[in-house]
């Protein structure tokens, strides 16, 4: 059977179910048989293979229960990322590149019918007074809608998908981002409590690394986890708190920041605060928990370089105060954060980790690092394959003091 029938008994046998069955009625396990039974009919005399009929059955009932089209790119394991540029433009990352896909939503309506299922999945609100909304799939994996006529050509989605099980330190060791010995580095400052910044441009792979991180924390701690759309996957913390930020309604009430999460947070007796990911004024309040007795605590960003980061976590601090010195401000940061690890995408599409730096403190105006380990790129790379390993500099390690607090007489 060709794929044009498939696709034709798929429109036919979706329009039969809604004019023969009143689907409030139907359980999932029902309209499974009654689309069956159906498709039976409609086929009567041609030939089809088991594997035809069940992959048209699956198509209709995902477009009439499910995402539609969407389903299956879901399921897909290699696949990374899905972009959908209006109804006929949808595109996947697999393996590090970007594909155009045949298969396309019937037209504007079926797309946006699919948008509403997922924000209305998370609790979220998407319209034409609200046209831009984060939220996420239930496995997770992040989801961005822009709606017309904010977006010109169509609702656009973008989702990045996340793996079923949780990145681990050992996983990223074996793809290269880290060595053995970097990895027990890491393992000793997250139980002593260092506040660890994770670093990075998009697509870097931040949210990844923190959720590996976090499979050092101790498992009898309390752990607050604070996210725009909750992404992280953290195992084996009983005493786990998960917090989510909440959009406005249609009435422009109700929101919920993660500048509000956090000043909660305060007063849960959290161990260690996790905040997803900071993209503004809430790095004022992030960064007065790290220096008020909350150590242990990890975030990430957005950025090209460690520097960077400190200068963007200046502009986000500035944007939530006004009249607080700038001095003040890098005063904060360097008292506040510990270690700053940086990651990147290189040009062949592998995420590693390109520096791990400690901040020592802030003097003449400038923020004193100590970069501990550095990526360098040996001599075996070409444009299509980056090769090459995080290097310890010939720095030694200066801010012991927690290492000693907790017991840990090692040298990093």
């Amino acid at each position: 059977m060709t794929e044009e029938r498939q696709s034709q008994l798929v429109q036919q046998l979706k329009k039969r179910v809604y004019e023969v069955f009143d689907l409030n009625r139907l359980n999932d396990e029902m309209l499974e048989d009654a689309i069956e039974e159906l498709l039976v009919h409609d086929v009567a005399g041609e030939y089809i293979t088991i594997n035809e009929r069940v992959n048209i059955r699956d198509q209709v009932f995902s477009s009439i229960r499910g995402l539609g089209i969407l389903d299956a790119l879901i399921n897909d394991d290699q696949i990374t990322e899905i972009m959908i540029n209006g109804p006929r433009n949808v595109f996947i990352e697999r393996e590090g590149r970007l594909q155009k896909l045949e298969r396309q939503f019937d037209d504007e309506i079926q797309l946006e019918n699919m948008i509403q299922k997922i924000v209305g999945q998370a609790g979220r609100e998407v319209n034409q007074a609200n046209p831009i909304v984060d939220t996420r799939l239930p496995d997770g994996s992040r989801v961005n809608v822009v709606l017309p006529p904010v977006s010109l050509d169509g609702a656009t989605v973008t989702i990045r998908k996340f793996s079923k099980t949780p990145m681990t330190i050992g996983q990223l060791i074996r793809f290269g981002s880290l060595t053995r010995e970097t990895a027990h580095v890491l393992e000793l400052l997250v139980k002593a409590k260092y506040n660890i910044f994770i670093s990075g441009g998009t697509g870097s792979g931040k949210t990844t690394f923190l959720n590996a991180l976090s499979g050092y924390i101790p498992h009898d701690e309390r752990v607050i986890t604070i996210e725009d759309s909750a992404e992280l996957q953290i195992e084996g913390i009983d005493n786990l708190v998960r917090m989510e930020t909440r959009n406005a309604n249609t009435s422009g009430s109700g929101a919920v920041t993660i500048r509000d999460l956090i000043k909660s947070s305060l007063r849960m007796r959290p161990e260690r605060i996790i905040v997803g990911e900071v993209r503004g004024a809430e790095a004022l309040d992030m960064l007065q928990a790290m220096n008020t007795g909350h150590d242990g605590s990890l975030s990430t960003g957005h950025a090209n370089s460690t520097r960077d980061m400190l200068s963007r976590l200046e502009t986000m601090v500035l944007q939530g105060t006004e009249g607080l010195p700038l001095d003040a401000v890098r005063q904060q940061i360097a008292s506040a954060i510990d270690i700053v690890i940086h990651l990147s995408r290189l040009r062949d599409k592998t995420r590693r980790t390109m520096e791990i730096c400690e901040i020592i403190g802030y003097e003449n105006g400038d923020y004193v690092l100590n970069p501990l380990y550095r990526f360098e790129e040996d001599e075996k790379s070409t444009l299509e394959k980056v090769s090459g390993r995080l290097v310890r500099t010939d720095r030694p390690f200066m801010n012991e003091y927690k290492l000693r607090i907790s017991g840990v007489n090692e040298e990093i």
